[in-house]
């Protein structure tokens, strides 16, 4: 979508800042944003001349003077913790020394909230930073999970989202009416068109992406194996694997939850937008030492394709097509995959043991299968 609606600012910051990154394809974020390439270097040039006034279309004074004085720095303090009541000491910090208004400490921020009569507890601060391991590079890894079930005034809503590991960038946000796997495509191919492909996504145990079977895959990882990005569940019941999205819902909750239930999906959906952008380009982010997940971002070169491209598998496979149902036979021996793959063309490809064969489908391994333990 072109900048053209009221959400033009957020669009043109993330714009810039992933044009502005080392290695950046601009021709294809053109493309994927929907403008034109001169709109794009003017953009570009005025923000790394002007910063963020450069991409309004007239200049703006700063929110706050950088000519401080301890008053100013703390209501300054005062109006951000206003802003985002969930932020604590740390982040609040951060904010004033990135906007050039005073380098107070952390905890002369909390003194700052407390002596105005502002606790910090369940809304924020105070907690200790996790460590946790994450991917060398964005789009190496996205997590995927629907944020439970939130009260509508009237229905309910279910909040899709989609974190990039390496950056903790949000890649999607979305209200979504239901979890079926329709309503995941079809925001997980607007994600695509925007940003490219990841090269893997992994998501826990249940529908639309799990289906609690032998092997786990439905018609939605079916889709995304054939579209070249590869697939992983989480172990059951160890939610930490998907950590970082775990974490996300709990601010998300803490910071754009906490008011009255949304009149509808649309209202929703415009609240989700503007925290999204606060999260992604202002929220200071302690795993990533008070950087933002937009600093860390890139979007992927990898190329989203409409069409499913053909898929070569390597000459000594075993190739058999898939049944109804999931069946398939092999050297005699009939057995029943993930009925997901029906229609579709698996590889046999035998292992170093005698009898035992790992099934695959395109790039990535589906179960491994021994021939020994069949009857014929």
């Amino acid at each position: 979508m072109p900048f053209g609606d009221n959400s033009a600012m957020k669009q043109k910051l993330e714009f810039v800042r992933l044009a502005s990154a080392a290695g950046a394809n601009v021709s294809a974020l053109c493309r994927r944003f929907g403008i034109g390439r001169t709109l794009a270097h003017k953009l570009i040039a005025r923000y790394r001349a002007q910063g963020d006034a450069g991409l309004l279309e007239r200049s703006r004074q700063p929110h706050l003077s950088p000519r401080r004085s301890a008053p100013e720095v703390e209501a300054a303090a005062l109006w951000v913790r206003a802003a985002h009541p969930a932020w604590g000491g740390r982040k609040i910090a951060r904010v004033l020394a990135r906007e050039g208004i005073g380098t107070p400490s952390p905890s002369t921020v909390t003194g700052i909230l407390r002596r105005n009569g502002i606790e910090l507890g369940l809304q924020g601060g105070g907690a200790q930073p996790f460590i946790r391991f994450e991917h060398e590079a964005p789009n190496d890894l996205w997590q995927m999970d629907f944020k439970g079930h939130v009260a509508l005034r009237t229905g309910r809503l279910h909040p899709l989202t989609v974190l990039d590991d390496h950056s903790r960038f949000s890649i999607v946000l979305s209200a979504c009416s239901d979890q079926t796997t329709q309503t995941v495509q079809t925001r997980l191919i607007e994600a695509f068109r925007r940003y490219g492909l990841p090269w893997r996504i992994a998501t826990d145990n249940g529908p639309p992406w799990g289906d609690g079977g032998r092997n786990n895959f439905t018609l939605l990882t079916v889709w995304l194996i054939e579209a070249s990005v590869a697939v992983s569940h989480s172990r059951p019941c160890h939610p930490q694997t998907l950590g970082k999205d775990e974490r996300f819902h709990r601010t998300l909750k803490a910071e754009a939850l906490q008011g009255p239930p949304f009149a509808d999906l649309a209202k929703a959906q415009h609240a989700f937008d503007q925290w999204r952008h606060v999260y992604n380009a202002q929220r200071p982010h302690d795993a990533l030492d008070g950087a933002v997940p937009l600093d860390r971002y890139r979007a992927s070169q990898r190329q989203y394709r409409e069409i499913v491209e053909p898929f070569e598998y390597a000459k000594d496979d075993l190739i058999r097509r898939v049944q109804q149902h999931g069946f398939v036979s092999i050297l005699g021996r009939k057995m029943r995959l993930c009925k997901a793959f029906a229609g579709k063309s698996v590889a046999f490809r035998p292992t170093a043991t005698d009898g035992l064969f790992d099934a695959w489908f395109r790039h990535q391994k589906i179960e491994t299968i021994d021939l020994n333990a069949m009857a014929r």
